[in-house]
Protein backbone atom coordinates (compact mmCIF):
# COMPACT_ATOMS: atom_id res chain seq x y z
CA UNK A 1 0.00 0.00 0.00
CA UNK A 2 1.34 3.42 -0.83
CA UNK A 3 0.06 7.08 -0.16
CA UNK A 4 1.02 9.40 -3.01
CA UNK A 5 1.72 13.03 -2.03
CA UNK A 6 0.71 15.51 -5.18
CA UNK A 7 0.70 19.04 -6.15
CA UNK A 8 1.97 21.87 -7.32
CA UNK A 9 5.68 23.24 -6.19
CA UNK A 10 5.94 25.30 -3.23
CA UNK A 11 2.74 24.13 -1.71
CA UNK A 12 4.42 22.31 1.39
CA UNK A 13 4.43 19.55 0.09
CA UNK A 14 8.20 18.25 0.43
CA UNK A 15 8.06 20.02 3.88
CA UNK A 16 4.52 17.22 4.45
CA UNK A 17 6.51 14.55 3.24
CA UNK A 18 9.46 15.12 5.88
CA UNK A 19 7.11 15.55 8.29
CA UNK A 20 5.43 12.03 7.53
CA UNK A 21 8.88 10.21 7.23
CA UNK A 22 11.58 12.65 8.91
CA UNK A 23 13.47 12.22 5.78
CA UNK A 24 15.43 15.59 4.72
CA UNK A 25 13.98 16.12 0.65
CA UNK A 26 15.09 19.35 -0.25
CA UNK A 27 12.35 21.59 1.20
CA UNK A 28 12.44 24.93 -1.13
CA UNK A 29 10.31 27.04 -2.65
CA UNK A 30 10.39 27.14 -5.93
CA UNK A 31 9.45 24.85 -8.63
CA UNK A 32 10.90 21.53 -9.10
CA UNK A 33 12.54 21.18 -6.10
CA UNK A 34 12.21 17.47 -5.51
CA UNK A 35 13.91 15.83 -8.90
CA UNK A 36 13.61 12.25 -7.50
CA UNK A 37 10.89 10.60 -6.26
CA UNK A 38 11.02 10.53 -2.66
CA UNK A 39 9.66 7.04 -0.30
CA UNK A 40 9.88 6.85 2.95
CA UNK A 41 7.28 5.48 5.87
CA UNK A 42 4.84 7.57 7.81
CA UNK A 43 3.19 6.05 10.21
CA UNK A 44 -0.79 5.58 11.07
CA UNK A 45 -2.52 4.79 14.35
CA UNK A 46 -4.25 2.35 15.64
CA UNK A 47 -5.98 1.18 19.13
CA UNK A 48 -2.95 -1.36 20.10
CA UNK A 49 -5.00 -4.53 21.08
CA UNK A 50 -2.52 -5.86 23.62
CA UNK A 51 -4.28 -4.54 26.91
CA UNK A 52 -7.63 -6.48 26.09
CA UNK A 53 -4.90 -9.40 26.90
CA UNK A 54 -3.20 -7.66 29.68
CA UNK A 55 0.01 -8.02 27.73
CA UNK A 56 2.20 -4.94 26.26
CA UNK A 57 3.43 -5.26 22.81
CA UNK A 58 6.60 -5.15 21.70
CA UNK A 59 6.43 -3.70 17.65
CA UNK A 60 9.33 -5.42 15.25
CA UNK A 61 8.16 -2.42 13.12
CA UNK A 62 6.50 0.80 14.07
CA UNK A 63 6.33 1.96 17.61
CA UNK A 64 3.63 1.71 20.63
CA UNK A 65 2.70 4.82 22.94
CA UNK A 66 0.08 4.96 25.62
CA UNK A 67 -1.94 2.58 24.02
CA UNK A 68 -1.85 3.64 20.49
CA UNK A 69 0.31 1.26 18.08
CA UNK A 70 1.81 3.73 15.14
CA UNK A 71 2.03 1.36 12.27
CA UNK A 72 4.10 2.11 9.20
CA UNK A 73 2.59 2.49 6.01
CA UNK A 74 4.93 4.20 2.84
CA UNK A 75 4.77 7.22 1.66
CA UNK A 76 6.15 9.06 -2.15
CA UNK A 77 6.89 12.77 -2.27
CA UNK A 78 7.13 13.32 -6.30
CA UNK A 79 7.73 16.73 -8.14
CA UNK A 80 5.62 19.27 -8.14
CA UNK A 81 3.19 19.44 -10.68
CA UNK A 82 1.95 22.55 -13.12
CA UNK A 83 -1.09 23.19 -15.56
CA UNK A 84 0.00 21.26 -18.88
CA UNK A 85 1.22 18.17 -16.74
CA UNK A 86 -0.54 16.02 -18.38
CA UNK A 87 1.16 17.01 -22.01
CA UNK A 88 4.76 16.83 -20.69
CA UNK A 89 4.95 20.44 -19.32
CA UNK A 90 7.16 20.59 -16.01
CA UNK A 91 8.51 16.78 -16.89
CA UNK A 92 4.45 16.31 -16.03
CA UNK A 93 4.17 13.06 -17.50
CA UNK A 94 7.26 11.43 -15.36
CA UNK A 95 6.01 12.57 -12.33
CA UNK A 96 2.52 11.77 -12.76
CA UNK A 97 3.56 8.18 -13.79
CA UNK A 98 5.86 7.78 -11.03
CA UNK A 99 2.44 8.08 -8.73
CA UNK A 100 0.81 5.44 -11.48
CA UNK A 101 0.68 2.46 -8.50
CA UNK A 102 -0.49 4.70 -5.55
CA UNK A 103 -3.19 3.11 -3.94
CA UNK A 104 -4.11 7.09 -2.67
CA UNK A 105 -3.25 10.45 -3.11
CA UNK A 106 -2.98 13.22 -1.02
CA UNK A 107 -3.38 16.58 -2.41
CA UNK A 108 -1.19 19.40 -0.49
CA UNK A 109 -2.89 22.74 -1.10
CA UNK A 110 -1.59 26.30 -0.12
CA UNK A 111 -4.74 26.94 1.89
CA UNK A 112 -3.21 30.65 2.30
CA UNK A 113 -3.26 31.22 -1.38
CA UNK A 114 0.59 32.59 -1.72
CA UNK A 115 1.81 30.90 -4.08
CA UNK A 116 0.15 30.88 -7.70
CA UNK A 117 -0.51 27.92 -10.34
CA UNK A 118 2.88 27.54 -11.29
CA UNK A 119 3.82 27.76 -7.66
CA UNK A 120 5.82 31.09 -7.59
CA UNK A 121 5.27 33.39 -4.47
CA UNK A 122 2.12 35.62 -4.78
CA UNK A 123 0.78 38.21 -2.11
CA UNK A 124 -0.50 36.04 0.60
CA UNK A 125 -4.52 35.31 0.09
CA UNK A 126 -4.36 36.28 -3.98
CA UNK A 127 -4.55 33.09 -5.16
CA UNK A 128 -7.61 30.95 -5.21
CA UNK A 129 -6.65 27.19 -4.18
CA UNK A 130 -9.65 26.51 -4.90
CA UNK A 131 -8.48 26.33 -8.69
CA UNK A 132 -4.93 24.15 -7.56
CA UNK A 133 -8.15 21.69 -6.41
CA UNK A 134 -9.73 21.54 -10.03
CA UNK A 135 -6.50 21.85 -11.63
CA UNK A 136 -4.81 18.36 -9.96
CA UNK A 137 -8.32 16.37 -10.88
CA UNK A 138 -8.24 17.78 -14.73
CA UNK A 139 -4.92 16.98 -15.01
CA UNK A 140 -5.38 13.49 -13.91
CA UNK A 141 -7.82 13.16 -15.95
CA UNK A 142 -6.64 14.65 -19.21
CA UNK A 143 -3.53 12.00 -18.06
CA UNK A 144 -5.91 8.87 -17.80
CA UNK A 145 -8.14 10.10 -21.06
CA UNK A 146 -4.69 10.09 -22.80
CA UNK A 147 -3.44 6.99 -22.08
CA UNK A 148 -7.44 5.07 -22.60
CA UNK A 149 -7.47 6.69 -26.07
CA UNK A 150 -4.08 5.11 -27.08
CA UNK A 151 -5.25 2.08 -25.56
CA UNK A 152 -8.72 2.44 -27.05
CA UNK A 153 -7.46 0.85 -30.51
CA UNK A 154 -6.13 -1.89 -29.17
CA UNK A 155 -9.86 -3.24 -27.52
CA UNK A 156 -12.41 -0.92 -29.35
CA UNK A 157 -12.89 -2.95 -32.11
CA UNK A 158 -12.13 -5.64 -30.55
CA UNK A 159 -15.20 -8.40 -29.90
CA UNK A 160 -15.68 -9.81 -26.20
CA UNK A 161 -17.49 -12.90 -25.43
CA UNK A 162 -18.98 -11.29 -22.07
CA UNK A 163 -18.05 -8.75 -19.59
CA UNK A 164 -15.60 -10.74 -17.55
CA UNK A 165 -13.05 -10.63 -21.05
CA UNK A 166 -14.18 -6.78 -21.70
CA UNK A 167 -12.55 -6.17 -18.29
CA UNK A 168 -9.67 -7.79 -18.31
CA UNK A 169 -8.77 -6.61 -21.40
CA UNK A 170 -9.16 -3.21 -20.65
CA UNK A 171 -7.57 -3.64 -16.96
CA UNK A 172 -4.43 -5.31 -19.30
CA UNK A 173 -4.35 -2.13 -21.07
CA UNK A 174 -4.43 -0.12 -18.13
CA UNK A 175 -2.28 -1.57 -15.62
CA UNK A 176 -0.01 0.90 -16.96
CA UNK A 177 -1.70 3.50 -14.42
CA UNK A 178 -3.11 0.82 -11.65
CA UNK A 179 -6.42 0.27 -13.60
CA UNK A 180 -7.63 -3.31 -12.24
CA UNK A 181 -10.36 -5.13 -13.61
CA UNK A 182 -12.52 -4.42 -10.57
CA UNK A 183 -11.74 -0.54 -10.76
CA UNK A 184 -12.58 -0.32 -14.33
CA UNK A 185 -16.02 -2.17 -13.67
CA UNK A 186 -16.61 0.43 -11.49
CA UNK A 187 -15.90 2.87 -13.32
CA UNK A 188 -17.91 2.00 -16.39
CA UNK A 189 -20.72 2.07 -13.98
CA UNK A 190 -20.20 4.94 -12.67
CA UNK A 191 -19.51 6.89 -16.17
CA UNK A 192 -22.89 5.16 -17.26
CA UNK A 193 -21.51 2.92 -19.81
CA UNK A 194 -21.61 -0.78 -18.29
CA UNK A 195 -24.45 -1.34 -21.34
CA UNK A 196 -22.72 0.83 -24.35
CA UNK A 197 -20.59 -1.14 -26.70
CA UNK A 198 -16.87 0.46 -27.04
CA UNK A 199 -17.25 0.47 -30.57
CA UNK A 200 -19.70 3.55 -30.00
CA UNK A 201 -17.68 5.36 -27.62
CA UNK A 202 -16.74 8.99 -28.76
CA UNK A 203 -14.57 11.74 -27.06
CA UNK A 204 -16.73 12.24 -23.99
CA UNK A 205 -17.48 8.70 -23.03
CA UNK A 206 -13.36 8.61 -22.65
CA UNK A 207 -13.34 11.51 -20.56
CA UNK A 208 -16.58 10.29 -18.55
CA UNK A 209 -14.58 6.82 -18.25
CA UNK A 210 -11.04 8.62 -17.02
CA UNK A 211 -13.36 10.93 -14.73
CA UNK A 212 -14.69 7.94 -12.80
CA UNK A 213 -11.61 5.72 -12.67
CA UNK A 214 -9.27 8.44 -11.51
CA UNK A 215 -12.29 8.78 -8.16
CA UNK A 216 -12.30 5.17 -8.37
CA UNK A 217 -8.68 3.58 -8.40
CA UNK A 218 -6.58 7.15 -6.94
CA UNK A 219 -9.04 8.40 -4.08
CA UNK A 220 -7.48 11.61 -3.56
CA UNK A 221 -7.70 13.35 0.40
CA UNK A 222 -6.69 17.23 0.51
CA UNK A 223 -4.30 18.32 2.65
CA UNK A 224 -5.04 22.09 3.43
CA UNK A 225 -1.48 23.10 4.12
CA UNK A 226 -0.29 26.37 5.91
CA UNK A 227 -3.71 26.67 8.00
CA UNK A 228 -2.47 29.32 10.58
CA UNK A 229 -1.79 31.73 7.92
CA UNK A 230 -4.17 34.64 7.29
CA UNK A 231 -7.24 33.84 4.73
CA UNK A 232 -6.32 30.35 5.76
CA UNK A 233 -9.51 29.07 7.64
CA UNK A 234 -11.70 30.94 5.21
CA UNK A 235 -10.47 28.97 1.97
CA UNK A 236 -10.38 25.33 3.65
CA UNK A 237 -14.22 25.89 3.91
CA UNK A 238 -14.29 27.02 0.93
CA UNK A 239 -12.57 24.08 -0.43
CA UNK A 240 -15.34 21.64 1.17
CA UNK A 241 -17.96 23.77 0.03
CA UNK A 242 -16.62 23.60 -3.64
CA UNK A 243 -15.46 19.42 -3.23
CA UNK A 244 -18.43 18.08 -1.14
CA UNK A 245 -17.24 14.76 -1.87
CA UNK A 246 -13.76 15.09 -1.11
CA UNK A 247 -11.74 14.90 2.52
CA UNK A 248 -10.53 18.47 3.40
CA UNK A 249 -7.99 18.41 6.52
CA UNK A 250 -6.55 21.42 7.61
CA UNK A 251 -2.89 20.99 8.79
CA UNK A 252 0.32 22.99 8.80
CA UNK A 253 3.29 21.05 7.75
CA UNK A 254 5.90 23.04 9.17
CA UNK A 255 4.54 22.99 12.34
CA UNK A 256 4.18 18.78 12.15
CA UNK A 257 7.95 18.82 11.18
CA UNK A 258 9.16 20.88 13.93
CA UNK A 259 8.45 19.62 16.45
CA UNK A 260 8.70 15.92 15.38
CA UNK A 261 12.77 16.87 15.24
CA UNK A 262 12.78 18.88 18.30
CA UNK A 263 11.31 15.39 19.99
CA UNK A 264 13.96 13.33 18.17
CA UNK A 265 16.78 15.50 19.59
CA UNK A 266 15.33 15.28 23.03
CA UNK A 267 13.98 19.35 23.41
CA UNK A 268 10.82 18.52 23.91
CA UNK A 269 8.67 14.96 24.36
CA UNK A 270 5.61 15.14 21.40
CA UNK A 271 3.69 12.31 20.00
CA UNK A 272 2.36 12.94 16.65
CA UNK A 273 -1.51 13.78 16.80
CA UNK A 274 -1.12 15.54 19.93
CA UNK A 275 -2.65 18.66 21.37
CA UNK A 276 0.54 19.96 23.43
CA UNK A 277 3.89 19.42 24.05
CA UNK A 278 6.23 19.40 26.99
CA UNK A 279 9.42 20.98 27.04
CA UNK A 280 12.64 18.95 28.31
CA UNK A 281 15.71 21.32 27.85
CA UNK A 282 16.41 25.14 28.07
CA UNK A 283 15.39 27.04 25.15
CA UNK A 284 17.04 30.22 23.57
CA UNK A 285 14.65 32.98 22.47
CA UNK A 286 14.01 31.94 18.93
CA UNK A 287 13.81 28.32 19.99
CA UNK A 288 10.77 29.89 22.78
CA UNK A 289 8.99 31.98 19.88
CA UNK A 290 8.79 29.26 17.54
CA UNK A 291 7.24 27.03 19.96
CA UNK A 292 4.86 29.41 21.42
CA UNK A 293 3.72 30.37 18.09
CA UNK A 294 3.32 26.83 16.98
CA UNK A 295 1.00 25.67 20.34
CA UNK A 296 -0.65 29.44 20.40
CA UNK A 297 -2.18 29.67 16.51
CA UNK A 298 -1.70 25.89 15.56
CA UNK A 299 -2.38 23.40 18.63
CA UNK A 300 -4.58 25.12 20.71
CA UNK A 301 -6.51 26.81 18.25
CA UNK A 302 -7.36 23.68 16.18
CA UNK A 303 -6.57 20.83 18.60
CA UNK A 304 -3.33 19.41 16.67
CA UNK A 305 -0.85 19.90 13.66
CA UNK A 306 -3.31 17.77 11.63
CA UNK A 307 -0.63 16.04 9.86
CA UNK A 308 -1.33 12.48 11.48
CA UNK A 309 -4.84 13.10 11.28
CA UNK A 310 -4.29 13.47 7.22
CA UNK A 311 -2.22 9.85 6.96
CA UNK A 312 -4.85 8.04 9.56
CA UNK A 313 -7.82 9.31 7.63
CA UNK A 314 -5.96 8.52 4.06
CA UNK A 315 -5.21 5.08 4.81
CA UNK A 316 -8.43 4.10 7.12
CA UNK A 317 -11.50 6.17 5.62
CA UNK A 318 -10.37 7.13 2.07
CA UNK A 319 -8.88 3.62 1.36
CA UNK A 320 -10.91 1.93 3.78
CA UNK A 321 -8.03 -0.18 5.18
CA UNK A 322 -7.92 -2.01 8.21
CA UNK A 323 -5.17 -2.99 10.92
CA UNK A 324 -4.78 -7.04 11.36
CA UNK A 325 -2.36 -8.90 14.36
CA UNK A 326 -1.53 -11.70 13.54
CA UNK A 327 -1.37 -14.22 17.19
CA UNK A 328 -2.39 -17.27 18.94
CA UNK A 329 -4.52 -18.71 21.06
CA UNK A 330 -1.87 -20.32 23.15
CA UNK A 331 0.85 -17.25 22.81
CA UNK A 332 0.78 -14.08 21.72
CA UNK A 333 4.74 -13.88 21.51
CA UNK A 334 6.97 -14.53 18.41
CA UNK A 335 10.35 -16.81 18.57
CA UNK A 336 12.09 -14.20 20.16
CA UNK A 337 9.54 -13.15 22.74
CA UNK A 338 8.52 -10.03 21.47
CA UNK A 339 4.68 -9.96 22.25
CA UNK A 340 2.36 -8.94 19.04
CA UNK A 341 5.35 -7.69 17.30
CA UNK A 342 3.21 -7.60 13.83
CA UNK A 343 0.61 -4.86 12.98
CA UNK A 344 -0.31 -5.71 8.75
CA UNK A 345 -2.45 -2.94 7.36
CA UNK A 346 -4.80 -5.22 4.89
CA UNK A 347 -7.47 -3.96 1.79
CA UNK A 348 -10.91 -3.33 2.76
CA UNK A 349 -12.89 -7.17 2.36
CA UNK A 350 -9.71 -8.97 3.53
CA UNK A 351 -10.17 -12.51 3.96
CA UNK A 352 -8.54 -14.84 6.22
CA UNK A 353 -7.01 -16.50 3.43
CA UNK A 354 -5.56 -13.38 1.87
CA UNK A 355 -4.20 -12.45 5.55
CA UNK A 356 -2.37 -15.78 5.40
CA UNK A 357 -0.86 -14.93 2.33
CA UNK A 358 0.24 -11.40 3.17
CA UNK A 359 2.24 -13.51 6.11
CA UNK A 360 3.44 -15.91 3.87
CA UNK A 361 2.77 -17.76 0.42
CA UNK A 362 3.08 -21.11 2.15
CA UNK A 363 0.61 -20.29 4.51
CA UNK A 364 -2.06 -19.17 2.08
CA UNK A 365 -1.48 -22.26 -0.31
CA UNK A 366 -1.09 -24.97 2.75
CA UNK A 367 -4.22 -23.13 4.36
CA UNK A 368 -6.47 -24.98 6.60
CA UNK A 369 -8.22 -22.74 8.78
CA UNK A 370 -8.24 -19.57 10.84
CA UNK A 371 -8.87 -18.54 14.56
CA UNK A 372 -9.90 -15.41 15.90
CA UNK A 373 -7.90 -14.95 18.50
CA UNK A 374 -9.98 -12.63 21.12
CA UNK A 375 -12.93 -14.93 21.03
CA UNK A 376 -11.18 -18.60 20.13
CA UNK A 377 -13.61 -18.98 17.21
CA UNK A 378 -12.71 -21.03 13.73
CA UNK A 379 -12.70 -18.50 10.51
CA UNK A 380 -13.19 -19.93 7.43
CA UNK A 381 -10.75 -18.95 4.27
CA UNK A 382 -13.76 -16.32 2.79
CA UNK A 383 -14.01 -14.70 6.49
CA UNK A 384 -13.98 -11.08 5.92
CA UNK A 385 -11.59 -9.65 8.69
CA UNK A 386 -11.89 -6.77 10.97
CA UNK A 387 -10.64 -3.53 11.71
CA UNK A 388 -7.97 -4.71 15.26
CA UNK A 389 -8.80 -8.63 14.83
CA UNK A 390 -6.17 -10.27 15.82
CA UNK A 391 -6.02 -13.75 13.82
CA UNK A 392 -4.10 -17.07 13.66
CA UNK A 393 -3.02 -18.93 10.55
CA UNK A 394 -3.50 -23.06 10.52
CA UNK A 395 -1.87 -24.55 7.78
CA UNK A 396 -0.15 -27.76 6.73
CA UNK A 397 3.58 -28.22 6.20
Amino acid sequence: MQVGLVGKPSSGKSTLFNALTLLDAAMASYPFTTIEPNKGIGFVRVDCVDKEFGKQCKPRTGYCENGTRYVPAEVIDVAGLVPGASEGRGKGNEFLSDLSHADVLIHVVDASGSTNEEGQLVPMGSHDPVKDVRFLEDEIDLWFAGVIAKNFKKFGKTPFEGKGALLKAMAACLSGIGGTERDCDLALDKAGLLNKKLQTWDENDIKAFATALRKVSKPMVIAANKIDLPGAEKNVERIRKEFPHLTVIGCSAIAELTLKRANKDGTLKYLPGSKDFTVLKDLNEAQQKGLEYIRKNVLEKFGSTGVQELLDKTVFDALGYIAVFPGGTKKLEDSQGRTLPDCFLMPPKSTALDFAFKLHTDFGNHFIRAVNVKNHLMIGKDHELQHRDVVEIIHGA
